[in-house]
């Protein structure tokens, strides 16, 4: 195909995507004031997040997930990994290089962590598929195996969202709030040893502060060695919440792979001739209404980033060479090499949406983790406000960049 046919085959779903985020950034306004209340934001996200996207993923996977193909896409849930590997690498250098302000260091690094892998893809992928002259093949086959990869990497995403990235955020969030205490304990202690006061501060207990400090900072120095094992793990159970691992998503596409993988399950649910095909089919109209819905949210949030903020350009502009230049490219390679070595088949599709979710603005759950700490969500609404504007055209780019490659 030629290069401008790939081109409008991937600006078509890029397109439909803005046009419906629009209408979420106009609804949200105070002339339609109809999502501009944060509250009903929250009580269609809660619907969103607990009804129509695990029952998208659980219909989609049981109803194109075998045991089969879940063995041969077991390097997609490899590669997500590498994904939030690369970006936590990538933004940790951003940090370093523009000396972001420490508050803002987690923000930074968690936008450069997490793509959108979950919203984005269940849109553009079967969206590409339904193009007539998409280079997938067939629509009906693309579309059996696109849903599949979306419905896998919006679950697994969802995984290392909630445990990865959470723990970056947390411990960045963690650090600042020590480095402000520690200032303020020294303030305390130069206030108490220069001005008089009834309550004086011996040396006693300064040395018992900054003993305790040291013994913090240096706890593996003191650790038995089945505490040394086990300290990662209670450093992780410190961040992470059981439920927010198992999240409603997840548990959708753990079910899914139940009903998909093992057989007998599935021909009980699954297929036109099944007995209990009307759950199946019951579960899969409920989640119709996920992609519609959220991206509605994705642009009545943005509204909140026309807000006034305290972040700098330079950390924007940063972000969005990370997330559009630089993830990208390593993208490539990655999916290239594992191509090479035989890690990855040959179907187009499957390397496709492999390089995809290098190429994805930052993950909406970036702001929701931000909400959760406290800390920079004006600052969160700007740089998503940004990066989804900026994306609709890299996007556009990168899909017909990947389709040229592979066609």
């Amino acid at each position: 195909m030629a290069f401008w046919d790939l081109f409008l085959v991937a600006l078509v779903p890029v397109l439909e995507t803005l046009l419906i985020t629009l209408l979420g950034l106009f609804i949200a306004t105070e002339r339609f004031n109809l999502l501009r209340d944060i509250d009903a934001r929250n009580y269609l996200n809660n619907i969103v997040y607990y009804i129509f996207t695990p029952a998208l993923i659980a219909a989609q996977l049981a109803e194109t997930i075998t045991y089969d193909r879940l063995v041969e896409m077991w390097f997609m849930f490899v590669n997500i990994f590498l994904t939030f590997v690369v970006g936590s690498v990538l933004g940790w250098m951003l940090n370093k290089i523009a000396r972001t302000p420490q508050h803002l260091r987690g923000l930074v690094n968690g936008c450069c962590t997490a793509g959108n892998l979950g919203n984005l893809v269940l849109i553009i992928v079967p969206a590409v598929c339904d193009e007539s002259d998409s280079p997938f093949g067939d629509s009906s086959t693309c579309e059996t195996y696109g849903d599949a990869y979306a419905s896998v990497s919006a679950g697994v995403s969802s995984l290392f969202v909630w445990t990865y990235l959470y723990i970056i955020m947390g411990a960045n969030m963690e650090r600042n709030t020590e480095i402000m205490n520690t200032c303020s304990d020294y303030s305390t202690i130069t206030e108490s040893l220069i001005i008089p006061s009834t309550n004086i501060v011996s040396s006693d207990n300064i040395s018992i502060q900054y003993d305790e400090s040291i013994s913090n900072n240096r706890i593996g120095n003191k650790m038995s060695f089945l505490d040394y094992i086990t300290w990662p793990i209670t450093k992780c159970n410190k961040y992470i919440k059981l439920e927010m691992v198992f999240t409603p998503s997840t548990i959708a596409v753990i079910l899914g792979f139940i009903i998909g993988a093992v057989s007998p399950i599935q021909k009980l649910m699954v297929g036109d001739d099944a007995p209990l095909r009307a759950i199946i089919k019951s579960i899969a109209l409920v989640g119709e209404g996920t992609i519609v819905s959220m991206t509605l949210i994705v642009g009545a949030n943005l509204l909140d980033g026309l807000k006034q903020s305290g972040i700098s350009w330079y950390l924007i502009i940063g972000i969005m060479v990370v997330r559009f230049i630089l993830s990208p490219l390593l993208g490539v390679l990655i999916v290239k090499a594992a191509y090479y070595w035989g890690l990855v088949g040959s179907y187009n599709l499957y390397q496709f949406v492999l390089m995809l979710q290098y190429a994805l603005p930052p993950a909406t759950s970036v702001g929701t983790i931000a909400q959760l700490l406290g800390v920079a969500e004006s600052e969160c609404s700007l740089i998503m406000l940004w990066t989804y504007a900026v994306s609709t055209f890299t996007l556009t780019l990168w899909c017909t960049f990947f389709m040229w490659m592979l066609d």
